[in-house]
């Protein structure tokens, strides 16, 4: 597995502190971006919490899924929360390190008091220390919240003073990419409200012996009630690995309603799902990949668009026009750069891949934000597209009208098959995931070569082997 490592550095550690009227939290911010450009620490806010003690809980939850593996547990992980200041909210992400859970608090503007909210992102510290005090949270007696350097304290020193060291894998990144993907298919199927919110997430299991997945579940809105079954029944919504909700724990008391988030189903495949904690001013969102032991890295929802000129071009030209907004209007964007609406939406997938934007079930939209690692190594190591590209390159799969003749170098012969615009193949990837998982590479190849990525070629040779 491809990785590197991560550096973050700090001007000092995130603390909460006593002060006069109250408690000061300091979140520390490292390097990131921001509308001026690229800033080493840069301030996203200072002003007051209206919700100190859910705020806390919140936060926490968010390093919760940060700091764990939900598969392999033995394997220890720690990277960071991401924070994002969109100007009239702040948000917290955080990605599992088994690349399974996505985890984002939005801290709306109504969770927010007494600051303007800046624009940017970069990571935050969240330390050992700082959780043992945010956990000692009783009360809702002042919290002040400042997001990134004191201003006083900045000038006072030459450099970092705290740095970290995590190792970043590429799979890592590709899965945080495929959570933005996988979720802008997602619809709301159930909404309960509190009491039976806490019921229900109450009573789901917790990991079994030696942190084994409770595997995959079904539920089925009733009323406003989520009720088992044993199979996906029409509008039933997939639990792939119940013990993975388990940071939403720690706001369950403070909870409004529960939203339950997921793809129509059209088989018996195990799907992703999000699940998201209404709370006083803030959402806490947790979305599971369709099962414990795969991550998001390879669901192949950004296969198509990383593989076209086109959508690369229109990427470049939709960043342009993003402003940090906290919700991207498609209509917007397709009136501002003149692309028709289908082609903006594949131009923010694509910036989905490399950070640029993440997604937002409860408002259905995007929203901007730029994560700080390097993009383009999402595209670079992701196999199916290298290897989709390597056969590109070497030369032999013939097109004829809506059939693609595939032939690999041991002699085997592949068919991709153009059904209304669907590629369906006779590779084995294709008769075990049926399209489940995106694309394979043989199918890639040819879509590739139909919208021209590779000119001034008329054949193309696909290599059946990589996947």
């Amino acid at each position: 597995m491809t990785r590197s490592l991560q550096a973050v550095a700090y001007t000092r550690s995130s603390s909460l502190e006593s002060a006069p009227g109250g408690r000061r939290l300091g979140l520390e911010t490292s390097r990131g971006s921001t509308p001026r450009g690229v800033e080493d620490h840069p301030r996203f806010f200072a002003g007051f919490l209206t919700s100190p003690q859910i705020a806390s809980a919140g936060l926490l939850a968010v390093a919760d899924v940060a700091g764990t593996r939900y598969y392999q547990q033995q394997l220890r992980s720690s990277l960071d929360p991401v924070v994002t200041g969109n100007g009239d909210r702040l948000r917290f992400e955080s990605f599992s390190g088994c690349g399974g859970v996505y985890a984002r608090l939005d801290v709306l503007a109504a969770g927010l008091d007494g600051g303007q909210v800046g624009h940017g992102t970069t990571n935050v510290d969240v330390n050992n220390p700082l959780r043992d005090a945010l956990s000692r949270i009783g009360s809702d007696d002042p919290l002040h919240l400042r997001v990134g350097p004191d201003e006083m304290a900045v000038t006072t020193l030459d450099g970092p003073v705290v740095e970290k060291k995590v190792p970043l894998p590429d799979r890592w990144l590709r899965g945080f990419a495929e959570a933005q993907v996988t979720a802008a298919s997602f619809d709301l199927r159930a909404e309960l409200p509190a009491a039976e919110a806490v019921r229900f997430l109450r009573s789901l299991p917790r990991s079994g012996a030696r942190g084994s997945s409770q595997g995959v579940r079904w539920v089925v809105p009733a009323g406003r009630v989520l009720r088992p079954t044993t199979r996906p029944v029409p509008g039933a919504v997939c639990l792939p690995g119940p013990e993975r909700l388990a940071a939403l724990q720690r706001v369950l008391r403070h909870a409004s309603a529960l939203r339950v988030y997921g793809p129509a189903l059209t088989g018996a495949a195990a799907a992703a799902s999000a699940w998201e904690v209404v709370l006083p001013g803030m959402r806490l969102t947790l979305t599971l990949s369709p099962e414990a032991s795969r991550g998001f890295s390879g669901e192949g929802g950004v296969l198509d668009a990383l593989a076209t000129d086109e959508a690369a071009e229109d990427a470049e030209l939709i960043s342009v026009l993003l402003a940090w907004e906290p919700r991207i209007d498609v209509g917007d964007l397709s009136a501002a750069s003149g692309l028709p609406a289908e082609r903006v939406r594949a131009a923010l997938v694509r910036l989905g891949t490399s950070g640029r934007v993440g997604y937002d079930t409860a408002e259905a939209a995007y929203f901007h934000r730029e994560l700080p690692y390097d993009a383009e190594r999402v595209e670079r190591h992701n196999p199916r597209l290298r290897a989709a590209r390597d056969l590109v390159g070497a030369g032999a799969v013939v097109l004829d009208g809506a059939l693609g003749t595939v032939t690999a170098q041991d002699g085997h012969v592949h068919r991709v098959r153009d059904d209304a615009g669907v590629l369906s193949c006779s590779c084995l990837w294709w008769a075990k995931y049926r399209g489940g998982r995106g694309p394979c590479k043989h199918a890639l190849a040819v879509r590739m070569v139909r919208r021209g990525a590779v000119s001034g070629q008329a054949e193309v040779l696909v290599d059946g082997g990589a996947r």
